[in-house]
């Protein structure tokens, strides 16, 4: 009885959601309401942008001519940097610089910022022109005009620093043995496998060789970047990357803060259980208060892989081809109804690691990219087969399919983007949760049901090599140091230490001897150089995505969100869709609350782990906690 009391209201409750649409729109019903869009009305999300009721007015006339010439110079730059990227050569460069240097002639330009200006914080404006032209100030404020030689001074110094960090050479000298050439790819494979500390150290200590090189440019890049964004009255450039979320730079702070807060007690528990482990594993008596980190199986501490005895994840890629991984994870979004990718995906990414001696180099991080806000979208990886790139594959994917997802008539180029940055990442770390969740893997074969991990050591792996090793490095070490760098004009006497200040305060991870300004280890990871003071988007990225997750849990699949399979649930594939296809014509905060019903918080993250808090906890026991 009272199920279909409930029923009865909902439909009720749907049919005043139609009939409100209806008299909103003028009695005209959006065209192709089909059951898809029908279920995306049920989540409270709009399925598509009004236009101006009046005709096209004088902001709408410049925002049209602004979004097309926009389009085209980004496709012009996108083509010229994906070339720079998958290609790394002097001539590649030159025209990436060339391309990045007529967008921001434009974007930067005194016509546009003077229109900007003139018609910024208008009364009349609609939300949807509002948030185009705070689109627009904000690009503006990255390459200013104003300041031309800045602006091209920039664009060139970032672009010899990215060159300077992808071609370098590591070279691995151990004592009594000839020096050896590594590849990030081959440093990682070292520190996860050996046990030699000996050699860890030594691999650890090549794997920031290329800080130095950096260190100069750097410095160059935290001035550049800081005069023209106070040019257009934002206090750093830390605050131009915060204003994509309508915050200030001490809000993000304290955002941050307040997620460390919340993580602390679960992290601190993990963190007292894993030098334990390792201090046995090789065997020091005395156990740390902090982890040195050539112990950890990544050059920043990020994520601790290698930890679970047990839960050897790459065993079950032994037997797989890298294009298979990347196949496979085109297959987990179209079961979900997602359109199959474009050919053109196939025949103009790059997807695998290049053979020794290639010659070429390329941008070795992954990445997804959307040439021309369209359907141009490629991606650029190393693939190779094991648990991690099978996660990534799935990731970036998400990038894409959110890249497909939004490019529609009713959203304008420059709204083509996230619902804020973490959004992006979110979808696409919202996508390796899912498929690493063991009901799709034992699905797809890669794990027999006799082969079910126990709870808490895949928990355990889930922490470990997810967000709550993650979170004290995003929150904590990288934003606070990058927020310092350009809010405090950090100098370059006190970069390295107060990176490794942070280290040790929110993630207990120690350098294995004394790193002194000689040394510029910040510089070695590549968000510091060529997407900065943007790292908190994936921080908040791994809140959003278990909220959205629990909500997928709860509303969709009725499944414990341990033990979820989003493989071949359509349902599941029409929510999500309905969150991509905004954009960024939304305020980020409204998209969450319509799609979860909630405001941001940690609370999904940690009742995900909430199992592995009691085991630690008693693990612990007897053990000083904390560091």
């Amino acid at each position: 009885m009272k199920a279909r009391l409930f029923a009865g209201i909902g439909m009720l409750l749907l049919a005043i959601g139609t009939l409100t649409i209806f008299f909103l729109t003028d009695g005209k019903m959006p065209q192709n309401l089909t059951e898809d869009h029908t279920a995306k009305l049920k989540f409270g999300i709009p399925t598509t942008v009004a236009p101006s009721p009046d005709g096209p007015s004088d902001v709408d006339k410049f925002l049209a001519e602004y979004n097309a010439n926009y389009r085209r110079l980004w496709t012009e730059f996108e083509g010229a940097n994906w070339n720079a990227s998958s290609n790394i050569s002097p001539e590649n460069t030159a025209t990436k610089i060339a391309a990045s240097q007529a967008m921001a002639d434009y974007v930067g330009s005194h016509q546009v910022i003077e229109k900007l200006r003139m018609i910024r914080g208008r009364l009349d404006l609609t939300d949807f022109q509002d948030r185009q032209i705070e689109k627009a100030w904000q690009l503006a404020a990255h390459q200013p005009g104003t300041m031309k030689s800045n602006v091209d001074k920039l664009i060139k110094t970032q672009a010899s620093l990215v060159d300077s960090l992808y071609t370098f050479e590591y070279t691995l000298n151990l004592e009594g043995q000839e020096s050896q050439i590594l590849t990030p790819n081959g440093m990682d494979e070292l520190l996860l496998t050996s046990r030699d500390l000996s050699v860890r150290q030594a691999v650890w200590e090549t794997s920031k060789s290329v800080g130095p090189k950096l260190k100069n440019g750097l410095v160059e890049t935290q001035e550049l970047r800081n005069s023209t964004a106070r040019e257009m009255g934002y206090s750093s450039f830390f605050e131009l990357e915060v204003a994509d979320y309508d915050m200030s730079s001490q809000e993000m702070i304290q955002l941050m803060d307040e997620v460390i807060a919340g993580i602390m007690p679960l992290y601190q528990q993990l963190h007292c259980w894993v030098k334990h482990e390792l201090a046995a594993r090789y065997e020091v008596e005395e156990v740390p208060a902090l982890i040195p980190a050539h112990w950890l199986g990544n050059r920043w501490g990020q994520e601790w892989p290698g930890i679970v005895d047990g839960v050897d994840l790459d065993a079950m890629f032994r037997d797989v081809q890298p294009q298979w991984m990347i196949e496979q994870a085109e297959r987990f979004y179209t079961s979900m109804s997602f359109d199959p990718l474009p050919l053109t995906f196939w025949g103009r990414s790059d997807l695998f690691e290049l053979p020794a001696g290639a010659d070429r180099k390329k941008n070795t991080h992954a990445s997804a990219w959307h040439i021309d806000l369209d359907q141009d979208v490629r991606s650029l990886m190393s693939v190779k087969s094991n648990f991690s790139w099978f996660q990534t594959t799935h990731h970036e994917l998400g990038h894409i399919y959110y890249y497909l997802a939004y490019s529609r008539e009713e959203v304008p180029p420059i709204l083509r983007s996230g619902a804020n940055r973490a959004f992006h990442e979110g979808i696409g770390t919202l996508i390796e949760l899912a498929c690493s969740q063991v009901p799709y893997m034992q699905q797809v074969g890669l794990m027999s049901v006799d082969e079910t991990p126990e709870e808490i050591r895949w928990l355990l792996t889930q922490a470990l090599q997810g967000p709550v090793v993650f979170l004290p490095f995003a929150c904590g070490t990288m934003t606070h140091w990058e927020h310092d760098f350009y809010e405090e004009d950090l100098p370059r006497h006190k970069m390295n230490t107060r990176w490794w200040d942070y280290a040790n305060r929110y993630q207990g991870i120690a350098s294995p001897t004394p790193r002194g300004e000689d040394f510029c280890d910040p510089a070695t990871k590549t968000h510091i150089i060529d997407d900065p003071a943007q790292y908190y988007d994936y921080a908040l990225s791994s809140v959003i995505l278990h909220q959205l997750h629990r909500y997928i849990c709860r509303e969709i699949l009725d499944e414990d969100v341990r033990q979820a399979n989003y493989f071949g649930n359509k349902q599941v594939g029409m929510y999500l869709h309905s969150i991509l296809q905004l954009g960024a014509t939304r305020d980020w905060r409204v998209v969450m609350q319509q799609a979860t019903g909630e405001d941001l918080s940690s609370e999904a993250l940690l009742e995900y782990f909430d199992p592995l808090m009691a085991w630690l906890q008693e693990q612990n026991q007897g053990r000083e906690v904390g560091f």
